[in-house]
């Protein structure tokens, strides 16, 4: 028993972890970009004139996408006209704190991509990822209104420009030929009205004439 206890004690005994090492004795994980160098400002310069120029500008996250699915993604993008373009989170929220378009900052977590397109093409845009199970859309910006996944769904299914302008011409279009065509039908009605009163007057006033003759011889 005695050898038994001197087994267990040996086997239960406490080692204390190593110390921890103190702050600061290795470089930091997270890149650091400083505010003011040359290339920060022109990178702010540059997402800057995308957010300018583009009307649709969406942030998805890049969940282990290689090389090659993200050419092939940049690919079926652009034939649509749509453009896939690469800022770091950090110049990206040093851009939005200071536009009008600070909320969007949320959305900069971990690798991150920005989809961009002159026009809304927001159909095509989702159409798209769903081929790229790697890319995790998580918001966009659409003409300065900031919308969530949802609303971009929602937004998706709206009929075009080209659409919504064909019907409002069309409804004008009959609109106005009714309008046409009730200022026409009461002048033409009035005048086979007077038409219709100036006989019966002609013929009112011919039945009075012939008793008239009759009394005279």
């Amino acid at each position: 028993m005695h050898i038994l206890k001197q087994k267990l004690m040996a086997v239960t005994e406490y080692i204390p972890p190593p110390p921890a090492a103190p702050r600061g004795a290795y470089p930091s994980q997270s890149r650091k970009v400083k505010e003011g160098s040359p290339l920060v400002l022109l990178m702010k310069k540059e997402m800057g004139k995308v957010f300018q120029e583009n009307k649709m500008v969406a942030v998805a996250q890049n969940n282990g996408c290689n090389a090659e699915d993200m050419m092939m993604l940049r690919h079926s993008l652009y034939k649509h006209d749509i453009r896939v373009r690469f800022f770091p989170n950090e110049v990206a929220r040093l851009f939005l704190k200071e536009s009008i378009y600070c909320n969007m900052t949320p959305l900069f977590m971990g690798p991150t991509i920005l989809i961009v397109s002159k026009e809304p093409k927001v159909k095509e845009m989702l159409k798209t990822l769903r081929g790229s199970p790697q890319m995790t859309l998580v918001g966009g910006c659409i003409e300065n209104t900031l919308l969530s996944v949802q609303g971009l769904q929602n937004y998706s299914k709206l009929p075009s420009v080209t659409v919504v302008q064909g019907e409002l011409v069309s409804g004008l279009t009959m609109m106005t030929s009714r309008t046409a065509s009730l200022l026409q039908r009461h002048p033409t009605h009035l005048s086979a009205l007077l038409q219709q009163y100036i006989k019966q007057q002609s013929s009112d006033a011919g039945a009075e004439a012939a008793p008239k003759a009759e009394e005279a011889t």
